[in-house]
């Protein structure tokens, strides 16, 4: 029996429901136990699960419905059928206690099953009535009346008693008497006694019919009916395991008149039982819960498209779109079915109902199969060995292009805008392989601008490329832009070589660009460390072969490889708009091979290959992994960094990137109605708008970022417009009309590698419109600059134009006092401001009223000559005081 008790399995759930419980209670019980369970879901052997139904509902011998019975006192008619010695007792005091079936003799085996069964009995003494004659019968005479009631097969019967003078009798086996008939009770008067209810539990085998009692007066009738009412209610709301044997008194219908209480009531035994509130009613969610079927465990994961509607999302988890409603409504949230809801509300609700819910972008859940595809390796899908992408990042002018020319053997450093480098190149170069010198190995090398306007190339270099060649001049050392380089290439987890350049000038110290290098982390490998530093000079060609043989070697253990069957996909280096051609991309194609006819999407821009161009500007078909090519037949220009995917249909393609170009506009949106709002509490300041034009995209990021920087409390720089390609009369008309309808505003064009149309050049004259051109960057920052100081207010400035001294004061009728000075430094003019010092203490500062000498007004008195000076409205001079000339100037600010 235990071994099936233990091998049956209950979930916690069902037990909680059960025993009206919460699962974790039941969870924390079961874990008491030494069962180890954590969720509702989990499992425990049969045995537990009693343990836990003991703790909250102890069970009695037996477990069986019970029946009431309503047993009232009845007085015997003939005294001699008690069969006791005290018959000759006038009325003897009897207490009368529910009649037992007699069943037949049980076989002794049969009895020992039966007796932990047996009927439990609480009997309780009931006074008789008052009697007028006779003494009061004693307890031992109802002893054997007791005894005489019982029936010989029942078990000894557990008495308690409530009140007695001394314990009565135990009951003793006879053998069972024949049924006599129950004398029919009297009628209740005042003295009777209460009515009690005996709630008997009988054997599990069933109950035999009893003898049939008296029938009771309709007073007890009605409290009978009551109290089964009553009970009747408790054992709906209790589970059958709890129906345990309890005594309820229903006291007689004047009972509450009397307002007595006998002694038996007083000291009766009050049993403590527990009483289970009604169950509360149960809320929208946890119907809405047992309605689905909410597993417990793990959550189920489902993808949701960003901007998704409460009605999408409740289709999702399987609710009505007007539940999901009331539940947002429960949560503050006021939403239709058709209004999006929000990622939080969605989250939340969805773990609520055992989902995972994963947002995705519009894209992916349109292309899902597509973009599925292109990240996991088909089957059919070969990896072969590809060439490594070599970045060459360092310090402006410390010689990475003239390196990659001295590689080359061409010279792209002598056809840029003074000397540095201001886009991403990208070039393939074939080299011989160190093992086997007749062949030629493929390498792919990155440009990166080193100016330090220039930290998102950089940035963008770093993450497409597989080895960092550090470019260092041996005669200037580690610079900031060095720095930022180092720290570029630890963030994308790429190996570092280091090319310490220039070693051919004589104040060249390579030990001492090696020991700055060990500070910043970059230990050579003679040194311990596991750098590789190769001393190159590219002026003079210089173990250049060293250096290829280093960066084969490393890519070597790299182990670099690329399926060349997948649809291509790469990264967008730059993006120009090329007048004869349109938008012309430099991708750098990283999986797959690019063929001409592919269609594509970048960023916002779709489009379909027209063309492709290799580095050296040579028209190609194809271009496989790690291959640099111009890509022509794009829609419009994509933002540098944005990956290039090739899709298998363009009309997909297309969608894709107009759902896109619609998320950009909200976000634009959004920053401008945040901008607005936050220019409320803001003062009046001034603004340089600018209209920026350049030749490739990578250029437009860098300049929109420099120029933003430059603003200050006083004014603001902000980029209206920015885009590839010439200026046009479009970008003309846009910076006459924001400047026309615009208060403490200008507008300038700024224009970087890049020409004004004919015609626009011509409008911009017309309308007054600025167009600055430049081909440095740093060039056009000091415009900018320049610009800012020309716009602020001219600051006022105080200069002293001399000092006099009072030596006396002569008192003029209808003009007051007049103070007799010598000049003792400068000049004193009329027009001037003056103020009076008195002790290093100014006591007035105003206008001069008058200035004489020696009768005569004059416009001013030098140093070393006297005068008489006069005041406005002021007559508290003294002899000793100093008066102080000065006027105020305005100046052109010089600082923002």
């Amino acid at each position: 029996m235990a071994a099936s008790n233990k091998s049956k399995k209950v979930r916690i759930y069902d037990l909680a429901k059960e025993l009206k419980l919460d699962n974790k209670r039941i969870i924390e019980d079961a874990r008491r136990e030494g069962h180890d369970v954590s969720v509702p879901s989990n499992t425990i052997p049969e045995d537990i699960a009693n343990k836990i139904r003991n703790k909250y509902f102890p069970k009695q011998e037996a477990i069986a419905p019970r029946a009431v019975r309503v047993v009232k006192k009845a007085v015997r008619p003939a005294p001699e059928e008690t069969r006791t010695e005290a018959a000759a007792s006038p009325v003897p005091e009897q207490v009368e206690i529910a009649p037992a079936p007699a069943p037949s003799p049980p076989t002794g085996e049969t009895q020992k099953q039966a007796q932990p069964a047996a009927v439990r009995r609480v009997l309780r003494r009931i006074a008789p009535p008052p009697i007028e004659q006779g003494a009061p019968p004693s307890v031992e005479s109802a002893q054997p009346a007791e005894a005489a009631a019982e029936p010989t097969q029942e078990p000894p019967a557990q008495v308690e008693a409530e009140k007695s003078v001394q314990p009565t009798a135990p009951a003793q086996k006879q053998t069972p008497p024949e049924a006599q008939a129950p004398v029919e009770a009297p009628k209740p008067k005042a003295g009777q006694p209460q009515v009690k209810v005996i709630r008997l539990t009988p054997p599990v085998g069933g109950i035999p019919r009893p003898t049939e009692p008296a029938k009771p007066t309709r007073p007890e009738r009605e409290s009978a009916a009551r109290a089964e009412r009553a009970r009747t209610q408790e054992l709906h709301e209790q589970p059958e395991e709890t129906r345990v044997p309890q005594t309820t008194y229903i006291p007689p219908p004047d009972a509450r008149r009397r307002g007595a209480r006998t002694r038996h009531a007083r000291k009766e035994k009050i049993v403590e039982r527990d009483v289970l509130p009604p169950p509360r009613p149960r809320s929208l969610e946890e119907r809405l819960m047992s309605a689905v079927n909410v597993a417990s465990g793990e959550l189920k994961p489902i993808r949701l498209v960003e901007g998704a509607t409460v009605k999408d999302f409740a289709e999702k988890i399987g609710l009505k779109p007007k539940d999901v409603v009331a539940l947002l409504l429960q949560r503050g949230v006021l939403a239709t079915i058709n209004q999006t809801i929000s990622n939080e509300a969605a989250i939340e609700l969805g773990r609520r109902f055992g989902y995972e819910v994963k947002f995705v972008p519009f894209e992916e859940m349109v292309a899902e199969e597509e973009f599925e595809d292109l990240i996991e390796t088909g089957a059919d899908d070969v990896e072969v060995p590809r060439a490594p992408v070599i970045t060459v990042m360092g310090h402006v002018d410390h010689g990475k292009t003239s390196l990659l020319d001295a590689i080359r053997a061409t010279d792209v450093a002598a056809h840029e805008a003074g000397g540095i480098t201001q886009h991403i190149g990208a070039y393939s170069v074939h080299v011989p392989n160190p093992d086997n010198p007749s062949e030629m190995r493929r390498v792919v090398f990155l440009d990166t601008p080193g100016h330090e306007a220039f930290t998102m190339m950089r940035a963008r270099g770093a993450k497409v490329t597989d080895i960092v060649v550090l470019v260092v001049a041996a005669d200037d050392g580690v610079m900031p832009q060095t720095i930022e380089a180092i720290e570029h290439a630890r963030a994308a987890g790429v190996p570092i070589i280091v090319a310490i350049n220039k070693i051919d000038k004589p104040e060249a110290n390579p030990e001492r660009v090696k020991t700055e290098l060990a500070q910043q982390g970059l230990t050579p490998v003679e040194w311990g460390g596991d750098t590789e530093m190769v001393l190159v000079s590219a002026k003079k060609r210089q173990n250049l072969d060293v250096l290829l043989e280093t960066i084969l070697l490393t890519a070597d253990l790299l182990n670099l490889r690329a399926s060349p069957t997948r649809l291509a996909s790469g990264v967008v280096l730059e993006a120009k708009l090329d007048r004869g051609r349109g938008p012309v991309a430099t991708v750098l194609v990283q999986q797959g091979t690019l063929r001409i006819g592919d269609p594509f999407i970048v960023g916002q821009v779709y489009g379909k290959v027209r063309a492709l161009y290799s580095d050296r500007g040579e028209p190609v078909q194809e271009a496989g992994p790690a291959t640099p090519v111009e890509v022509l037949g794009l829609q419009g220009v994509p933002q540098a960094g944005d990956q290039f995917q090739v899709v298998t249909d363009i009309a997909r393609a297309q969608q894709i990137a107009q759902h896109r170009q619609m998320l950009a506009r909200q976000s634009a949106l959004v920053q401008t109605v945040k901008r607005g709002i936050e220019a409320l509490g803001e003062k009046e300041v001034k603004e340089l708008l600018v209209v920026l034009k350049a030749d490739v995209q990578g250029s437009v990021e860098v300049l929109k970022s420099t120029l933003q920087k430059l603003s200050t409390d006083k004014i603001k720089v902000k980029v209206i417009r920015s885009g590839v390609g010439a200026i046009t009369e479009s970008d003309v008309l846009l910076a006459s009309a924001t400047q026309a309808g615009a208060k403490n505003t200008a507008v300038v064009i700024i224009g970087f590698n890049v020409r004004p149309e004919a015609r626009a050049a011509e409008l911009a004259k017309q309308e007054g419109v600025d167009i600055r051109l430049h081909s440095i960057i740093y060039k056009v920052e000091e415009e900018i600059r320049a610009a800012m100081l020309g716009m602020l207010e001219a600051v006022e400035r105080e200069r002293v134009l001399g000092r006099a001294e009072i030596r006396e004061v002569f008192r003029v009728p209808r003009v007051g006092n007049v103070a007799g000075c010598m000049v003792t430094e400068g000049v004193v003019r009329r027009s001037a401001r003056a103020r009076l010092v008195r002790d290093g203490i100014v006591i007035w500062e105003g206008n001069i009223a008058s200035l004489r000498r020696f009768k005569e007004d004059v416009a001013e008195v030098r140093e070393g000559f006297e005068c008489g000076v006069g005041l406005e409205n002021f007559n508290d001079i003294k002899v000793g005081d100093q008066i102080e000339v000065f006027t105020i100037e305005k100046v052109a600010a010089t600082e923002l």
